[in-house]
């Protein structure tokens, strides 16, 4: 069985500039581009291998809009599990495993809209005992059971993996659109029931306050002297400084020393980052 994990988001949050506080519609509610493409490699996926696909979210039951999505594109069949929207990603990843259980593929977006932590795919692998490809930029579908991925890496790098199954996978949006379900199997997505599973308590998993999931900018000693020593400090810029008089030349020989500093800076040493 292959499965699709969905996450129900707000697509268009409105931010008070103000107070920072944060205001849902839930007009503007759905998928985001990187879960549509989670789906759409579970259908292709399923259709290849001849395999069943089932859509899983974790939330309200207002997020059972995106299963209907789901089953109106091909899914055969959508589970909910009760869950609340703060939920911590751990939290989020033991209440999709119950239901994942014995999947051979699992499909996940790499990051989604409203946190961005990117971390439930990797708890979710923990949890099911099974392989992991996260960030996936290509997916390439082999025999039944087989599939070669592109896996994004820092510093504009690439890496090719064979991936065995049970594994899960994160998808980039931009790897494939969605297909357009019909208006029938839209029609009939909307009277489908969906079993709905209990969800672990927030409370029990030790549901901290969520903190920011970048590091914190490095404390540097505040500059001190007048404005233009501060500002040279602030840039470091004030080893490449020199100072004398003024001296008028013409304007090849102003070039020709335009590039001997340009071909001295370039061969100093960088500089080692502090801390």
């Amino acid at each position: 069985m292959i499965a699709a994990c969905l996450k129900w988001v707000d697509l268009r949050p409105e931010v008070d500039p103000l107070s920072g506080a944060v205001h849902h519609d839930g007009r503007a509610t759905g998928m985001s581009d990187a879960d549509q493409a989670a789906l759409e490699w579970a259908l292709r996926a399923g259709e290849a291998w001849g395999q069943p696909v089932i859509a899983v979210t974790a939330g309200p039951a207002a997020a059972e809009t995106v299963l209907r999505e789901a089953l109106a594109a091909g899914a055969g069949a959508a589970v909910r599990v009760e869950l609340g929207p703060d939920a911590p990603s751990a939290t989020v990843a033991t209440a999709l495993a119950a239901p994942l259980t014995g999947c051979g593929l699992v499909l996940c977006g790499d990051l989604s809209v409203d946190r961005g932590s990117g971390s439930v795919p990797a708890y979710l692998a923990a949890r099911l005992s099974a392989a992991q490809a996260l960030g996936l930029v290509a997916v390439d579908l082999g025999p039944t059971g087989t599939l070669t991925v592109l896996r994004r890496l820092d510093g504009g790098r690439r890496e090719r993996l064979r991936v065995p199954t049970p594994a899960v996978c994160s998808v980039e949006g931009s790897t494939v659109r969605l297909r357009r379900a019909p208006l029938a199997a839209v029609l009939e997505a909307r009277r489908s029931p969906i079993p709905v599973h209990a969800g672990p308590s927030v409370a029990a998993n030790g549901h901290h306050p969520t903190r920011p999931y970048r590091p914190r900018a490095r404390a540097l000693t505040a500059p001190h002297g007048d404005a233009l020593h501060r500002v040279q400090q602030l840039t470091s810029a004030a080893a490449s400084i020199t100072h004398g008089q003024p001296e008028v030349v013409e304007p090849a020989a102003a070039a020709a020393r335009l590039l001997e500093a340009l071909a001295a800076w370039r061969s100093e040493p960088a500089p080692e980052a502090e801390g």
